[in-house]
């Protein structure tokens, strides 16, 4: 986690989040971390964590890297463009870590990379793509 991390940044949880369960535990300029403790109803048929909680995470985190200000007057929302998931693993601990790294674009599209490892370091699944900065109100 960044020592530098402004606490008062967090955003109040969107709908899908507080219901879901993950949270922000790290935002700077061009990257953004949340966590996800796995729970039973995470779980697909095989039970291990639905394709769908891991490309929400990534989108998530690949939105959020992009769209830091640092003032939690001014808001940047983002919106998805394209996005690309590689499953590679299944999680091995308790908690999905989603990390997203801006790596490029301009003033209104940019470009991510995210990645998902759980705490014991397992690298789960990685994805890339490309965002719209959003004008005006949510």
């Amino acid at each position: 986690m960044n020592k530098e991390f402004d606490r008062g940044l967090i955003e109040d949880p969107y709908p899908l989040q507080e219901h879901l369960g993950f949270y922000m535990s790290d935002w700077s300029e061009g990257y953004a971390r949340f966590e996800l403790p796995l729970e039973a109803f995470l779980m697909n048929r095989y039970g291990i964590p639905h394709g769908g909680v891991y490309a929400m995470l990534l989108d998530t985190v690949m939105g959020y890297c992009g769209s830091f200000t640092g003032s939690s007057e001014h808001r940047q929302m983002a919106m998805t463009l394209t996005m690309n998931v590689s499953y590679l693993s299944r999680p091995k601990g308790k908690i999905l870590i989603g990390e997203g790294t801006r790596t490029g674009g301009g003033a209104k599209t940019f470009f991510a990379e995210g990645k998902i490892t759980d705490e014991t370091g397992e690298l789960i699944a990685t994805s890339t793509g490309a965002f719209r900065k959003r004008s005006g109100s949510a």
